[in-house]
Formats: C-alpha cells, sequence, structure tokens
C-alpha cells in the first residue's frame, strides 16, 4: 500500500533524521516549485498503485481451494484490495503542506507518507499523522518549534493552484526580511476559512489540511484510557474524533488492526455523511453503528413515546431483566405427570423432589441462563433414572435391583422419550435475548413480575403488547443485558435446520453442551466430545473469512480495541452498560455536548455517567471555537444557551458570515407551503437546505417539499403524527439541494442553509425541547430562517432586533 513513515505500509511511524528528508531547491515562483514536487509524487503514487493493483488481482485467479488456501487467498486479497482503496482516496489533495526547518532541511506534509523507489529509500512526502508532521499544526511565531516558515499548498486534482507562506521565526532577518517583502500574513488562517466558506455537499470531508492546534492535541492524546472531548456546536468534535481513529491506527495499527476501531453515532444518517472520511483517510478496520445497530440481527427503527425510552435508560432496568430471566426458571406449582411405557403406574412425575435440587444445583453452577439448562436437564434425566429404577424394586439389603446395564437402558429410553423432551422444553426453555424481551414487553402478568419495583405508571409504559418485537433504539441495551444474563445458544439451536434443531436438543439432554461439573466426571463419557453442529455435519468442511469490521460487526462478544462515541451525551445509563461491555480495557474517546443533550435518558454530568465503570479517572478536554456557526447566528443561538444552563458559554465563532438571520410568521395550515417558498426563494444559493421540523410536521412538510421538487401530488395531513419510524425516512439523501429532517436527524450534521421551522413545537416535542432547538439552529454554515406559527419564543427575542 502506501509507504508511511516507516518502510513497512501498515507499521507504525517512526521519527525521521533530517536525513531521510529531501531538499528542494528554490525557485522565484513557489506555485511552479512546488508543481516539480506534485508531479514526483504523483508518479510515484501511481506506481503503488500499479503494484497493489497487480497483487490483488493476482490472488483473484488463485486456485487453492482447500480451507487453509481460501483463507490465505482471501486475507491477502482483502489487504491489497484495502491498500488500493487508500492509494485512490490519496489522489484528492495527496500533498497540502510543507515545513521549511531553521537548520535548513525541508519536508512536504500530506495524506500519507511516500519513499522513492530508489536504493535509499528517501522520505519524499511524511504522513500528517507522524509525530514529525506536528509541527506543521501547532507551531506558531511564539512557539515556532525550529521552522522557518511553513507552507500551505492548494492543489485542484494534479495541479498546484496556490502556495501561501507563513515566516514563524522571526529572529531570522532573512526569514523577517521574506515576510515584509510578500507580505503574507496568516496563511494558515485563509485556508481554514476558505474550507468553512466551501459549499458543502452532504458528505463530510476530512480536515487533515485544516486541523488546528487546539484540535491536533486532542487528536493526538494517548491510546489507554476514556477522553471525554466537550464542545458546543461547529467546534469540530467529529472531526476530531475521525481523525483520532485514523491517528491511533496508524500509530497503534499492530494492537487496533485485528481488535478494530467502533465508531457510534446518533444515527444513521450522521453515519452515511460521515462514511467517507476514514477510508479517505487509509484507514478501514473500523465498525460504524448506531445504538439502535448494535445488537447483531436486530435493526430499531421503531418510535416510541419518550417518556418510555426515559424508564427503559434507567439502570433500574437491570432488575426488571434478570427478573425476567428468573421468571422464565420457576418451577410449576403441581407435578408434571408424562406418560412413559403405555402404563399409568410406569408414568413420569416431575415434582418439587426432583427439579427443586436441579434448579438450585442450575444455580449454584453461577452460569447465565443457557448454559445452566444442561445442569438443570441433567440432574432432572439423574432424578428420574432413579425414580424409574426404584420400580425394579430392592434387594434385602434395601439396595435397587437395577444393575448398571439397567441404568443405562432407563436413561437411553428417557434420552428418546418424546413426551419428555416436550415436557423440558418449558421448564427451563432455551433462550434468546429478542425472545425474553419480546415476551417480557407484551404480557402484563410477566412485567407485573419482573418490574415490581417500578411504578404502576412506569409498568404501563413498558407494557407493549400490539407489537412486542417493533425494536426501538431503547430496547437494544435491553437486549444486550438479556443477552449478557442467558449466555449464547448452541450455534444450531438458532439454525433454521431442522436436523440441527433436534441434534441440539438431544446433547442438552445428554449435557454435551455443557463443561462437567467437577463431581460429575466420569458418569457420561461422551459429555464435552460433540456438538450439535458437528453431529448434524460431521463431514462439511467450512472455511469462511471475513474481515475484521465484517466479523466485529456480527459478534456481539466482539471487544474492540478503541471505541469513539459521538454525541456521546445522547446515550442512556443502560447504553453505556452496553458499550463497556465492547472495550472492557477502557480505552475511549467520548466526544459532545452537554448542552446539546435530546434524549430523556441522556447525560447530564459526564461523571455522573462514568463513575460507575472508571470512578473518577477519566480525561476532560474542551474545544472552544466555533468553526461552523456564523457569529450571528449564536448571537440569536446564545440566548436558548441560556435558558437550558446560565452556567454555559457558548464557544467562540471564528468569523461572520454577512448574512443577518431572518424570521417569518405564518398561519399554522400555510406552514408547509411557506417552507416550499422559503426553499424556491433560496434554490439558486450554493449548497445544501436543511428544512428543521417537530416530528409532528415532519409528514406534512416533507411531502410538501417533495411534490414541489417532483410535481407529485400529495396526501399526507397538515398535523401527521408518525408512530414508527418508517414514517420517517430512515435514510435521507444529504446529497440533495434540500433536505427535511428531524432535530434528532439532523444531530451532527452541518448545511449551508437552514430553515427551522415551528421552534415552539421543537421545543414542546419533549422534556429537553431547548436543547433541541439549541441544536436545529446551529447546524448552519451561512444563512438561518426561523418559520413559526404564533409569537415567536421568548428565547429567540434577539431575531426581531433591528440589524446593527
Amino acid at each position: 500500500m502506501s509507504d508511511s513513515d516507516n518502510p513497512s505500509p501498515d507499521g507504525p511511524p517512526a521519527g525521521r533524521s533530517p536525513a531521510d528528508t529531501i531538499e528542494v531547491e528554490p525557485a522565484a515562483d513557489p506555485v511552479a516549485q512546488e508543481q516539480a514536487v506534485i508531479d514526483v509524487l504523483y508518479r510515484r503514487l501511481d506506481d503503488l498503485r500499479a503494484e497493489r493493483v497487480e497483487l490483488r488481482d493476482r490472488y483473484i485467479s488463485r486456485s487453492d481451494n482447500t480451507p487453509g488456501g481460501r483463507v490465505e487467498r482471501d486475507l491477502a486479497y482483502a489487504n491489497h484490495a484495502a491498500a488500493v482503496v487508500a492509494l485512490n482516496a490519496a489522489e484528492d489533495r495527496l500533498c497540502f503542506g510543507r515545513i521549511d526547518r531553521t537548520d535548513g532541511e525541508s519536508m512536504h506534509i500530506g495524506r500519507m507518507g511516500i519513499f522513492d523507489d530508489e536504493g535509499d529509500h528517501r522520505q519524499l512526502l511524511m504522513d500528517w499523522r507522524a509525530p514529525s508532521a506536528r509541527p506543521f499544526y501547532v507551531a506558531t511565531a511564539a512557539n515556532p518549534l525550529g521552522l522557518r516558515r511553513r507552507r500551505y499548498i492548494t492543489t485542484r486534482r494534479r495541479r498546484v493552484e496556490s502556495a501561501n507562506d507563513e515566516y514563524l521565526d522571526l529572529t531570522d532577518p532573512q526569514a523577517l526580511a521574506a515576510a515584509r517583502a510578500s507580505g503574507s500574513g496568516p496563511a494558515g488562517e485563509a485556508e481554514l476559512l476558505a474550507a468553512l466558506r466551501a459549499p458543502r455537499t452532504g458528505r463530510m470531508s476530512d480536515i487533515v489540511a485544516t486541523i488546528q492546534a487546539e484540535q491536533d492535541r486532542i487528536i493526538r492524546t494517548e491510546l489507554a484510557g476514556i477522553l471525554v472531548v466537550q464542545g458546543g456546536p461547529g467546534t469540530g468534535k467529529t472531526a476530531v474524533a475521525l481523525h483520532r481513529a485514523a491517528y491511533l491506527l496508524y500509530n497503534h495499527r499492530e494492537q487496533l488492526q485485528q481488535r478494530g476501531v467502533l465508531i457510534i453515532g446518533p444515527n444513521r444518517t450522521f453515519l452515511t455523511y460521515i462514511g467517507q472520511v476514514l477510508p479517505a483517510l487509509g484507514e478501514n478496520a473500523v465498525v460504524l453503528s448506531t445504538i439502535g445497530d448494535l445488537f447483531p440481527g436486530v435493526s430499531a427503527q421503531a418510535i416510541e413515546d419518550p417518556d418510555t425510552s426515559r424508564v427503559k435508560g434507567r439502570t433500574a432496568m437491570t432488575t426488571v431483566i434478570a427478573n425476567a430471566v428468573l421468571h422464565r426458571q420457576a418451577l410449576p406449582r403441581t407435578p408434571i405427570a408424562v406418560p412413559f411405557d403405555g402404563a399409568p403406574q410406569s408414568r413420569l412425575v416431575l415434582d418439587g423432589a426432583i427439579l427443586t435440587p436441579a434448579r438450585d444445583r442450575a444455580w449454584a453452577s453461577r452460569r447465565p441462563h443457557n448454559q445452566a439448562r444442561p445442569v438443570f436437564l441433567r440432574r432432572v434425566i439423574d432424578g428420574l433414572v432413579r425414580q424409574v429404577a426404584a420400580r425394579l424394586g430392592t434387594g434385602p439389603d434395601g439396595q435397587s435391583l437395577a444393575t448398571p446395564d439397567d441404568l443405562d437402558a432407563i436413561r437411553q429410553d428417557l434420552m428418546e422419550h418424546d413426551g419428555l423432551r416436550v415436557a423440558l422444553r418449558d421448564l427451563w426453555p432455551a433462550l434468546t435475548a429478542p425472545r425474553l424481551l419480546a415476551d417480557l414487553l407484551g404480557s402484563a402478568s410477566r412485567l407485573e413480575f419482573a418490574a415490581e419495583s417500578l411504578s404502576p405508571r412506569d409498568r404501563a409504559l413498558l407494557l407493549r403488547a400490539d407489537d412486542p418485537a417493533a425494536w426501538t433504539a431503547a430496547d437494544v441495551p435491553l437486549l444486550d443485558e438479556a443477552a449478557e444474563l442467558l449466555g449464547t445458544l448452541p450455534a444450531s439451536t438458532t439454525a433454521a435446520d431442522a436436523d440441527d434443531r433436534y441434534a441440539a436438543e438431544v446433547l442438552d439432554l445428554l449435557g454435551a453442551n455443557d463443561d462437567l461439573d467437577p463431581e460429575d466426571v466420569g458418569l457420561h463419557s461422551m459429555v464435552g466430545m460433540v456438538n450439535a453442529q458437528t453431529l448434524s455435519r460431521l463431514h462439511e468442511e467450512v472455511a469462511d473469512w471475513t474481515s475484521t469490521a465484517e466479523r466485529a460487526a456480527a459478534d456481539r462478544e466482539w471487544t474492540f480495541g478503541h471505541v469513539i462515541v459521538d454525541e456521546a451525551q445522547e446515550l442512556s445509563a443502560m447504553a453505556w452498560r452496553m458499550v463497556m461491555r465492547r472495550c472492557p480495557m477502557r480505552s475511549m474517546t467520548l466526544v459532545g455536548d452537554l448542552a446539546q443533550t435530546s434524549d430523556p435518558a441522556g447525560a447530564l454530568s459526564w461523571s455522573r455517567m462514568l463513575r460507575p465503570y472508571v470512578r473518577g479517572r477519566f480525561q476532560v478536554e474542551e474545544l472552544t471555537v466555533n468553526y461552523r456557526t456564523p457569529a450571528e447566528i449564536m448571537t440569536v443561538a446564545e440566548p436558548v444557551l441560556m435558558a437550558i444552563d446560565p452556567n454555559l458559554t457558548a464557544p467562540r465563532s471564528v468569523r461572520e458570515a454577512g448574512i443577518r438571520p431572518t424570521h417569518r410568521r405564518v398561519a399554522s395550515a400555510d406552514l408547509a407551503a411557506q417552507v416550499v417558498d422559503l426553499v424556491r426563494e433560496e434554490d439558486d444559493e450554493p449548497g445544501t437546505i436543511a428544512v428543521l421540523v417537530p416530528r409532528a410536521r415532519y409528514a406534512a412538510v416533507a411531502e410538501a417539499v417533495e411534490q414541489a421538487r417532483t410535481g407529485a401530488p400529495g396526501t399526507a395531513s397538515a398535523n401527521a403524527q408518525p408512530s414508527l419510524f418508517e414514517t420517517i425516512d430512515p435514510a435521507p439523501d444529504l446529497r440533495r439541494h434540500v433536505v427535511v429532517l428531524t432535530v434528532m436527524q439532523a444531530k451532527g450534521l452541518e448545511f449551508d442553509s437552514v430553515i427551522v421551522a415551528d421552534p415552539a413545537g421543537i421545543i414542546a416535542e419533549s422534556g429537553r425541547g431547548l436543547s433541541d432547538l439549541y441544536v436545529a439552529l446551529t447546524r448552519t454554515t451561512q444563512r438561518l430562517t426561523v418559520v413559526h406559527t404564533g409569537e415567536l419564543p421568548s428565547v429567540l427575542a434577539r431575531l426581531r432586533e433591528p440589524a446593527a
């Protein structure tokens, strides 16, 4: 793949000495000078790409179809294919900077490390993540870090458009004279402002060329421990998190490549928005997920009352789930009779004398429910063997007349008895987490037992008898909690193949799917030697290799080398339990803003959320500069922030857009039509337009905007209230010029223009409506319009003030 700061393409960077760099001859025209360098770099990039494509294609034609050969082929092919993707991604702005040291050495900075193909393997381009590249981002005139000059290079495709210099070592008379002669100012600031003013495309771009000093410090923080990045809107929290992931994968590749990095975002729209950033930085050992998609096999798309989400997010639900499992282990109040051998006197009796010791032994094993099930079943079978053997009578000495052969025959008959198998199935049932939770939420009686500690109102909120398996995001942590208590089922217990299911049931009765208790060693010689899959597919060869990311995403018990949570303030206490299971080493980056907490079960304090897991051992860094939102819009949003918490301080905006935010009052029935008119007024403006609405307004506004776009008639009611998530587009196309979103969908996104429709409705829709309004107001990079149907909410009073 790419050459990096050491010759191994995937290894961590090594420091470079001045001898490893190349000297660039001075030229009168900086653009011409840098064009010569860029030409060399792209020729080398083309060579590297051709090499990797050839290696990738070589493995396509390999004919070794043994399991081991297929795995080797797939691994090699995937590695080379990923390298090709990274090299293709590096095509855009391959080189964006250069540093000239006071000792006369120079080095170009770019997306990847590149070395020449000559014998001395000289470094042509330094990866932005290398330690030696850091001065490019953090050096100042007050602290030049050994730099004489920093150059910002702007390219378009493979052509250099500009090369702007900043002179940092002003103690050097030659540098000072050059700075005065060129009239150069803060070129880095000009580069940043140009990037901020550029129209949005509906996809997030990386910021490798414009990383600021406070961002760089956080990106390069050590891997170990939990790092909390608190920052207001527009401070670049998401960009910092993604570039930190790339930095950690580069500097700790051996440690993270195999376990991968998990990035959790607030919704699928957000994940689509950021999805290209890390591949463009050459990294693919990453799993992107929402909380609602973090349980394999479950897609949480339903929505529910915020009060219900609040109840599900409390740690009290751990007791509820534990009680739900306990309820499935309850013994029948009356004995169960099972016909046996066709004679009434030969029936099997499952009573307390057999079931209670079996249950107690299963509990004593301290295993999860499904792993304790074979212990329970084996004890029940042992009790039934003694019960049947007693019917053979006893000798003069009081000992049973049953011989060991008789006991084996009885045991075999019990194993093959269909009626017994049916009777045992519900006594200590094999359970999946979805089945347990659906049964719980769909039954008032089960909830009454399991949620006894909750109030009757909270139990009523949890009851979902109409469709208990319509999963919401708040259900997923409960599923994960249930899975921890249940443990895994044998693989074939959940398989579609009937033979596999039957084999698993037989083996459960035999105890073969359970590790033996020490006192049971020797009782069943075959126990532990086979499993259901080998029993039903003894001769089938299976070799299935997937990438780290694919394996991790499909395995609930997978633990990651590092976890990043964006909009971390939205996670409930139960969600944090699930996330912490994914990273037992507690290597995490959490980014968010407590002022923007919308979820009713979300965080109000980082310390309160993290204390159960790391006590006070976490580091908090704060981003204070707002790069996205213009000062004019933050002026309007500031009273909203003060209403949320008077002690909060808005981040400082670095620029003004020169466009005053406006508002427009309309009749409630005309809101959707007025939004369409506003969209048409802005249609000629470059970039993206977002219309942010309350959920109750979504259907009408979205349909009106779509009808205006396509000319197709619509049927939505003006006050249509969505009940399921599919009523709201789960995957809006952010690359469209105009997109209609709820505030929750807009979390973490940015647009050139934002129309906030019905701010009072946004405030009233949840207990944290002010936070939602604050989010909505701060999504724009240029223009803001507020459309309201009554008086403006008092927190938006600054919209009525005359222009300065």
